[in-house]
This record gives C-alpha cells, structure tokens and sequence, in this order.
C-alpha cells in the first residue's frame, strides 16, 4: 500500500515544550509563591527584629529587648524558601533546554543577539540578587542566634541586626525569583522563534526537480519528476528509446 510522504513528516520532530509545559508553569508558580514566601517572612523579621536596651545609669551597659528566635526562625525561613525557588527554577530550566531538540545557534541573528544579551542580563541579575540577599539573610542569623540566652543580662556590648536590613532581603528575594521568571520567559521564547523559523522553513514550496533520461533523434527527453515519488516511464518510452538505439 503507497503512503504519501510530505513536507510534515520529513520536518524534525521536537519533544514537548517542556519549558512551556503545566509542569513548567507550575514550578514557576511555585517558586513565586515561594518567592514572596520570602519577603513576608523578611518583613516579619524585620518587624520582629531585636532593639538595644539602654540603663537609666550611665554606665555603658545594654541589653536585648528579646531573645531573638522570632526574627531567627523567620529569617531561616526566608533562606530555606529562596534556596529553594532558585534551585527549582533552574534545575526545571537547565533540565528542559538540555532535553530541548532545537539549537538555539540555528536562529537568525538578530534574534540570536537579542535573546542573547536578554538571558545574560536575567542570568546576571539574577544571580547577583540571589548572593547578596542570601549574605545578608546569613548576617541576620547570625547576630540574632548570638543572643538567645542571657539576653536580659545586661552587657557591655550588644550587637543588633540594622535597620532595614531584612526588609533589604526580602525585596532582593522577591526580585531573584521574578528575573528567574524572565530569564525561563527568554528561554521559551528563543525555543518558539526556533520552531517557527523551522516550520517556515518545512512549509515554504519546493520546485520540483526534474531528471531528463535520454532524448535519441529529436525525441522527446524520458522526464522524471520527483515531486510524484511513485511516476516512472511507462515501458512505452522505453522501448522506443531502445529501438531508436538499435
């Protein structure tokens, strides 16, 4: 039985959008939501965060107005959560443009260029808001976990969180995972200009190709068309070039 073979079925076929997949779409979510996960956390801590206690003599001495496990549990929250989402979403991204058919070097290349300055400044931003705000979620820990004892005990010195200095983390939290967000919007993008240049490509009409066998005395040349895979010269022409020969 003869089956048509067209244009579709010698186009490449791609797995599934990955990136683009309800998986993709869900680990994005989530890791907005764990996102802002993070700033609430942060402003908790802030909120929450220890204050110096000053004596009525002056003697110097001070004290911490809490223990500090409030902004300590908060904080280690807002680490855990923005750990997490970051490596959610680029464990998803990496996983999918490695498993991804097309290669990126195969767009034109002004699209190539675009995208390319776009996912170096997502990739860059990202990374950057991610380090500092994790520091200094980690000096947050740190100066609240040095009091959890003693802390009414009046001391010489006494070391506090700064003002602003959660909240700080907080907004770079939120801001690491909506760049995340962008660079996978970049990545998806470069995949779908792929595919279309592609299907351009698969689509776009392709003259035939003609092949002339023979033409003996001024006879008609035998043709062979290859946009019909299944015409050959009947026996007719053949034999009437054979015979021409003899």
């Amino acid at each position: 039985m003869a089956v048509a073979v067209t244009h579709a079925d010698l186009a490449p076929k791609h797995r599934g959008g990955d990136i683009g997949s309800k998986t993709g779409v869900a680990l994005t979510v989530l890791s907005i939501l764990l996102g802002l996960l993070c700033f609430v956390l942060c402003l908790i801590a802030e909120a929450t965060r220890s204050q110096i206690v000053r004596g009525e003599a002056s003697d110097g001495e001070c004290r911490y107005s809490g223990n500090g496990k409030m902004p300590l549990l908060c904080a280690a929250g807002a680490f855990l959560s923005l750990a997490i989402a970051m490596v959610v979403q680029h464990t998803h991204l990496l996983l999918a443009v490695s498993k991804s058919d097309p290669d990126p070097s195969q767009l034109s290349n002004h699209n190539l260029n675009t995208l390319t300055w776009q996912a170096a400044f997502f990739f860059i931003t990202t990374w950057i808001c991610f380090s500092v705000g994790e520091v200094l979620l980690l000096i947050g820990l740190s100066v609240e976990s040095g009091h959890l004892k003693g802390w009414l005990k009046p001391r010489s010195s006494c070391f506090i969180a700064r003002e602003g200095l959660f909240s700080s983390a907080g907004v770079l939290g939120i801001t690491t995972v909506f760049l995340a967000t962008g660079l996978s919007i970049t990545a998806l993008r470069a995949q779908w200009l792929l595919l279309q240049e592609e299907e351009e490509t698969y689509s776009s009409p392709v003259p035939p190709r003609e092949d002339r066998i023979m033409a003996i005395h001024g006879e008609a040349p035998i043709v062979r068309r290859h946009d019909d895979l299944y015409h050959e010269p009947g026996l007719i022409e053949y034999l009437r070039a054979f015979d021409k020969i003899i």
